[in-house]
């Protein structure tokens, strides 16, 4: 009788062993899933600020073209309009008929354009794959 209860404390405790060990190897196998996937999503934050870099950088160049490019139709605004005010005077002088064309609004206050122009959407998705 006291055999048989020995064996089956022997075989228990085997198996809790066993069952200890398998549940470690779990947890092993768990935190090596979890710092591999740290390591992609790491990875993949380093592609992303890599990118927002680049396209930051893209920005900034646009943006000072486009303050060259403000600053230049301003300059270009005044002439014209310096040149209508002389064309007037000369009109109003000489007193030939001419034709002198008003300037567009476009062009005094460029930033309200009739239509706002937009990249292609699949421009902006392709920017920012991965």
């Amino acid at each position: 009788m006291q055999l048989a209860i020995d064996e089956r404390k022997r075989k228990r405790m085997l198996s809790n062993r066993e069952s200890a060990r398998r549940s470690r190897m779990r947890k092993q196998q768990k935190l090596d899933d979890l710092l591999k996937e740290s390591a992609d999503f790491k990875c993949q934050n380093s592609k992303i600020e890599m990118q927002i870099h680049v396209v930051t950088q893209h920005f900034d160049k646009v943006d000072k073209e486009n303050t060259t490019l403000r600053a230049q139709i301003s300059e270009l605004t005044e002439r014209l309009q310096s040149m209508n005010s002389i064309l007037h005077i000369y009109k109003e002088a000489s007193g030939l008929s001419m034709e002198i064309p008003e300037m567009p609004e476009t062009m005094t206050k460029p930033w309200q354009l009739p239509f706002q122009a937009q990249p292609p959407l699949s421009t902006v998705v392709n920017m920012f794959k991965v």
